[in-house]
């Protein structure tokens, strides 16, 4: 009995040597692990402001409901009951065995299979179930802790967009790292549940608006609360803020401006952009139908995005910078300043427009019925324009005399395709203006050699006819049109469009200021640039866009009708998109303007009307007295 007693002795002691002595440091390090943990502190994320110094976007305190694998209860059918009261209190499936379809789409992921994806990887990270909860189930959860082991409450600062729809297109929204950019992120020292930008100069400031992390370490009880803060927390670094160009007061009345001229023309879609002919700063960027980024600050439902998504006039899209529309005649003024530039005309050239002209068949041109038929667009009013020069031709934007310019005609020799697309490109038509937000479209200045691979097909001088008046192929964004507008108003300097003015720190200390940015000087003279303009102001005074003509402003600018492809009307015409680009005063440009409204009839109708309201707004100058 006593030897009993004796080996049992000794099997205690070597048992308490072994786990003290030789295996004592691993326990002690696994009793840490489950006792400290390192949490990290999100920086707050930058704030956006208007260039008065308004605030676009701020962050607002969002509770977040995480549950760390480790302090889960054991026990499979307890661990369960956690999962189905957290169910219960978030509305998300215990898992998706027990989550049902929805019309006709794949349950989505449960709590359970969350919580096992994440055990697998860090079974002591935070693993977040829903964020912006609200404060009532936060009480809630708080108050059953002890039920519901290894539940956390986490505070997450959240975008909260004050302007909402308004200027949606150039905030954009933040949301999870993209699936296929994780890595990406990840090697630039991102954590997984991280939210970056993912549209607008939240995306493409990401760097500048992000922070630094910083970090505490924490003591927790059984349940994986925390108890007390070991040693001195790392403090997180704030994100820079961003100063934008744009002045929300103008964002506001252009909005409103443009969302009466599309209610009156009967369009769903449009688009107004204002500009700094000096800088090429944007003062105002508007993109109609719009949606509110508030919407994904907190994770948006599914519901909500299927329905932005499907909309057929595509609200999620920056139609100002991604939409693509064949330009009529506001690029006409283009095309002018190429042929004066190329002496295909001159200041006092003359061309004649019968309201039709008849193009020779090239294989048989003494035969005059195969000529084809090109009209001006008063030849619905029976007549022609009569003898005009280049001056006259933009005020009255007569097709004819632009087909001839572009085209040639008997023994006039026009531009020709080439020297037409290199001017447009000059121009920054067919590329990219490189202003800093994300989805920008790129347009379409045709070839030659783009017509045969994309519809094997010769060009023909009808083709270039049609690009001449802004129809055919070729495609722009309303941002690109605006900007050639500028280099045409300002003498020929082609910017880079500008959307942030300044980055400032926490503490409101200029950390970058952006200069205004060339992209390249038109090489069109002072002299051929101001014969353009005369046009572009007689078009006001007495030519298509006398609506526009303002008591105290000189405005000078250019109407567009664009044909595109849709349901014919009673008399057989396509419909059209209404444009009209402007600047004033002309003596000294102050602000450059584009109106686009698509499907919304004719420019002179619908587009100078609104951009007379923008100008009259911006000047200060008084609504005119209703006709009686």
């Amino acid at each position: 009995y006593r030897l009993v007693v004796i080996l049992a002795f000794v099997v205690l002691a070597g048992q308490l040597w072994r786990l003290q002595i030789v295996k004592g440091e691993q326990y002690r390090l696994m009793a840490d692990r489950n006792r400290f943990r390192l949490v990290p502190l999100d920086a707050p994320r930058g704030v956006i402001y208007d260039r008065h110094g308004r605030i676009l976007v701020r962050n607002v305190p969002s509770f977040s409901v995480t549950i760390v694998p480790a302090y889960l209860p054991q026990d499979e059918a307890e661990e369960m009951a956690v999962f189905a009261r957290l169910s219960a209190l978030l509305g998300i499936p215990a898992s998706s065995a027990t989550a049902s379809p929805v019309g006709g789409i794949a349950p989505r992921k449960g709590i359970k299979e969350m919580v096992e994806e994440a055990r697998k990887v860090a079974p002591y990270a935070p693993v977040t179930i829903k964020t912006n909860v609200d404060r009532e189930t936060v009480f809630i959860i708080e108050e059953e802790h002890l039920d519901l082991p290894g539940v956390l409450i986490e505070v997450d600062p959240t975008r909260q967009y004050p302007t909402g729809a308004l200027t949606s297109h150039v905030i954009g929204y933040m949301g999870p790292i993209p699936r296929e950019r994780a890595e990406d992120y990840r090697k630039r020292g991102y954590d997984l549940n991280d939210k970056v930008g993912l549209t607008g100069v939240e995306l493409s400031f990401e760097e500048e608006l992000r922070g630094e992390k910083g970090c505490k370490y924490i003591e927790v009880d059984a349940a994986g609360r925390e108890v007390r803060q070991v040693g001195d927390p790392h403090p997180p670094q704030p994100g820079h803020n961003l100063v934008l160009t744009l002045d929300l007061d103008l964002q506001q009345f252009m909005a409103e401006a443009l969302r009466r001229g599309m209610e009156a023309a009967g369009s769903e879609s449009g688009v107004a952009i204002a500009m700094n002919p000096k800088t090429g700063e944007v003062l105002g960027m508007v993109s109609l139908p719009s949606y509110d980024n508030n919407l994904f600050s907190g994770g948006i439902s599914a519901e909500d995005y299927a329905r932005l998504s499907s909309d057929p006039h595509h609200p999620l899209v920056n139609h100002a910078i991604s939409g693509q529309y064949p330009p009529g005649s506001t690029i006409k003024p283009v095309h002018a300043a190429a042929a004066l530039k190329e002496g295909v005309v001159d200041r006092d050239t003359t061309l004649t427009c019968q309201g039709i002209m008849w193009l020779p068949n090239k294989y048989f041109p003494e035969d005059p019925e195969l000529a084809q038929p090109f009209y001006c667009w008063i030849h619905k009013y029976g007549r022609g324009h009569g003898s005009l020069n280049i001056v006259q031709a933009i005020a009255h934007s007569c097709d004819i005399f632009f087909y001839q310019l572009a085209g040639g005609f008997e023994d006039f020799e026009g531009l020709g395709l080439e020297r037409l697309a290199h001017y447009a490109r000059l121009f920054g038509l067919g590329e990219r203006t490189g202003i800093d937000l994300p989805g920008e479209s790129a347009g379409l200045v045709p070839s030659k050699q783009w017509k045969w691979l994309n519809y094997h097909e010769n060009w023909a001088t009808g083709d270039t006819y049609n690009v001449a008046i802004g129809q055919g192929f070729i495609l722009v964004t309303p941002l690109q049109m605006l900007n050639a507008t500028v280099a045409i108003a300002n003498g020929g300097t082609l910017y880079r469009p500008q959307i942030v003015y300044q980055v400032t720190d926490a503490d409101g200390h200029v950390v970058k200021a952006f200069a205004p940015e060339v992209i390249r000087k038109v090489p069109v003279s002072e002299n051929n640039l101001a014969i353009v303009r005369e046009g572009m102001r007689a078009a006001v005074e007495w030519g298509t866009a006398q609506r526009a003509n303002l008591e105290g402003v000189t405005v000078a600018g250019k109407t567009g009708t664009a044909e595109y492809p849709g349901p014919l009307d009673e008399k057989g015409n396509l419909p059209t998109h209404a444009w009209f680009v402007a600047f004033a005063p002309v003596e000294d440009p102050e602000i450059a303007l584009v109106v686009f409204v698509a499907g919304g009839g004719e420019g002179t109708t619908t587009a100078v009307p609104i951009a007379a309201e923008i100008l009259r707004y911006y000047f200060g100058l008084p609504e005119p007295e209703p006709a009686s």
